[in-house]
């Protein structure tokens, strides 16, 4: 099994499975070309195309879009981040999905209107990652100048392989994660989906 492999065997098989998905990879190389700052693919076409290859799946199957964030506090205007996101819809333009490029810097600007609940200012686009309604979805890649791959996952390669959904009660509401992992499971109905912890478990886990 993958998931008992030694890390860098584990990194190794990654790349393998992810390039499975000729979409993601050519993703991968065009938006190397924009030079975002602290840029990522990340989320759902990352753990989605793993998912997909572990189960016989065709790699792209039940991929909604494919996300990629960047951070760039040095202007939190939306103008700013409208002239990233209208070069990255030139950039991939011809692709048959659809590609969503956000500057993490600014999502303290409308976190709250959209999910209900206030969030503080990112300092990376890694601080971003960390906070997905689920563990799972904790992943991001991207391609460096030299072609070395660079993978940011800060709880490890082990829930993804095995098919666990995780939550992560860091940021996001409970009703989001459940949200999220029904619609995962309809489609991918092979998962072993967690419970978010109780009110009582959250308030002693954050104690330490």
């Amino acid at each position: 099994m993958i998931s008992r492999l030694p890390l860098d065997q584990q990194l190794d098989s990654l790349r393998t499975v992810l390039s499975r998905n000729d979409v993601l990879t050519e993703i991968l190389s065009r938006a190397a070309t924009l030079a975002l700052p602290g840029w990522y693919v990340t989320a759902g076409c990352l753990f989605q195309t793993v998912w997909n290859v572990v189960t016989d799946r065709p790699p792209t199957s039940g991929i909604k879009d494919y996300d990629i964030f960047y951070f760039d506090n040095g202007d939190l205007s939306w103008e700013a981040e409208d002239a990233v996101i209208k070069a990255g819809r030139d950039a991939f333009a011809g692709l048959p999905v659809e590609v969503e490029i956000r500057n993490e810097a600014r999502v303290h600007l409308w976190y709250e209107d959209r999910f209900g609940v206030p969030c503080p200012p990112y300092e990376s686009a890694e601080a971003a990652i960390d906070n997905f309604a689920a563990t799972t979805c904790c992943l991001g890649v991207r391609l460096e100048t030299d072609g070395r791959w660079r993978v940011y996952a800060p709880h490890g390669l082990s829930d993804v392989f095995n098919l666990i959904v995780r939550p992560n009660p860091v940021l996001a509401p409970r009703s989001v994660y459940e949200a999220k992992a029904a619609r995962w499971q309809e489609h991918w109905p092979e998962l072993t989906v967690l419970d978010w912890p109780s009110t009582n478990r959250t308030m002693t886990s954050s104690g330490g």
